[in-house]
């Protein structure tokens, strides 16, 4: 755990959770299983991390008899924005400084100072460095 995090009211997560300096997990968030987030990470409300899921492969046997899928660990590097009601699945990782807009469904990795969005997320623009003198 970093300092200074702030995990808001009915967020829950795994005891597997690792969180930066300065990040925050947002109202009524689920993060289950082994999430990574690193540094200054801003997280809205209802944002869901999933690291594993459940088995479907046989047709023999119902789903939910046949357990679940090994867990993929989600990481989110340093300065990442994700809006709210966000879905992050298995395995994703999310680049430093990216921002994933509100009610993306997040299916692949998304790079570094990406703006995505949608169901799936898909890459809206790049973020761009901008002098002192533009801002």
């Amino acid at each position: 755990m970093g300092d200074n995090v702030n995990i808001e009211k009915g967020a829950e997560f795994f005891d597997s959770l690792e969180i930066g300096d300065n990040s925050g997990i947002g109202v009524d968030s689920v993060l289950s299983g082994k999430v990574i987030i690193g540094n200054d990470v801003m997280m809205g409300p209802e944002v869901y991390i999933y690291t594993f899921n459940h088995r479907f492969d046989r047709i023999d046997i119902p789903m939910w008899k046949q357990g679940h899928e090994d867990i993929k660990p989600v990481e989110i590097e340093d300065d990442v924005w994700i809006g709210s009601r966000v879905t992050v699945l298995p395995g994703v990782r999310i680049g430093k400084g990216s921002i994933i807009g509100a009610s993306s469904v997040v299916t692949k990795d998304v790079a570094p100072y990406s703006i995505v969005g949608g169901n799936p997320a898909r890459l809206l623009k790049m973020r761009e460095i901008k002098s002192i003198k533009e801002n």
